[in-house]
């Protein structure tokens, strides 16, 4: 192997144009989905206190939200919804006039070519504030199985282009396959959460979605953070029953298990950037100990270097701007 001096590899670093000519991973804005709450009222625009620069929006709000996120090339959107009211069995999920479902007709209406992603959960619609249906302190997997499926099927019947499970229920990509192939939307993609950890850096998000348990935890169906075999089997049986992406989440402090699952798996890979580290750059930013620019574009080209084929991100905006120059 050719080595120093007759091999000096700054040669290679010594001008962005050279720096940009061997550049091994390229951001750009269609490489990210933008999340989104939406809630009931008119003239909501509710700021997010964990998440700087993130709001709840009501429908009437939510349409200049979208045409900006589509108007900077970010080709997609994945909503979640706060109900006016909540239950037991989460019915605001799977009603025909839920807040997300009329979000996507609304979205589609409007921004037809943005593709919208629905997240498929109860957390937000429960009293209790779990994933799923109660039986005792414990979520009772095959009950809650029911109710994801009908969730999707609405959501996909009022126009979603992709429904995108996360409650971490064992069979819940079967089940919502088979309720979407039997009702004729053969041709709707699943974006499957498939190792999603049982993690501290979901705090901000569950105030952004006002989802936070009543009691206990989600460890019970969430995964342990200190596995990744166990994630590669959740990631093959979420394929075989029929998943068409795969999800890792969150990204920045899993991204061994993002670059485990890319290389084991011919499968599209998604990562998602969860509030929390949205946060800790928005915090440091804010304090004066980070180049937030810098620091942002940074962790998004980890996410991606690690084999993410896109990244479900709060930066989005932002980070779409920076990329196309705009300040």
């Amino acid at each position: 192997m050719v080595a120093f001096p007759d091999l000096r590899l700054r040669r290679l670093r010594g001008t962005e144009t050279v720096r940009s000519l061997v550049r091994e991973t390229r951001l750009a804005p269609a490489d990210f989905a933008y999340p989104l709450f939406v809630t009931h009222g008119r003239d909501v625009r509710r700021p997010i206190e964990p998440m700087p620069g993130c709001h709840q929006f009501s429908l009437d709000l939510l349409l200049p939200e979208v045409t900006e996120v589509a108007g900077l090339g970010i080709p997609a959107v994945l909503l979640f919804g706060i109900p006016e009211e909540k239950d037991p069995l989460g019915s605001g999920a799977y009603a025909e006039h839920g807040i997300v479902q009329e979000a996507v007709r609304v979205i589609k209406q409007a921004v037809p070519q943005l593709w919208v992603i629905t997240d498929v959960c109860l957390c937000e619609y429960t009293d209790h504030g779990h994933c799923g249906v109660l039986e005792g302190d414990g979520v009772d997997n095959d009950r809650t199985l029911a109710l994801l499926a009908r969730t999707a099927l609405s959501q996909v019947q009022a126009g979603a282009d992709m429904v995108a499970p996360s409650a971490m229920m064992d069979g819940q990509v079967k089940a919502i396959r088979e309720a979407l192939d039997r009702e004729g939307f053969l041709g709707t993609p699943i974006m499957a959460y498939a190792a999603k950890y049982a993690s501290a850096f979901y705090g901000p998000f569950r105030v952004a979605a006002e989802s936070s348990p009543r009691f206990g935890d989600r460890r019970g169906y969430q995964m342990d953070p200190a596995n990744v075999r166990m994630a590669l089997r959740e990631v093959a049986l979420d394929i075989q029953e029929g998943a068409d992406i795969v999800m890792v989440k969150p990204a920045l402090a899993y991204l061994d298990v993002i670059a485990r699952v890319k290389e084991r798996f011919n499968h599209p890979v998604a990562a998602y950037n969860v509030s929390g580290e949205y946060a800790m750059v928005k915090a440091a930013a804010a304090n004066g100990w980070l180049d937030e620019q810098r620091a942002t574009l940074e962790v998004l080209t980890a996410i991606k270097r690690a084999g993410a084929d896109f990244i479900l991100t709060y930066h989005a905006k932002e980070a779409a701007r920076w990329l196309r120059g705009e300040e």
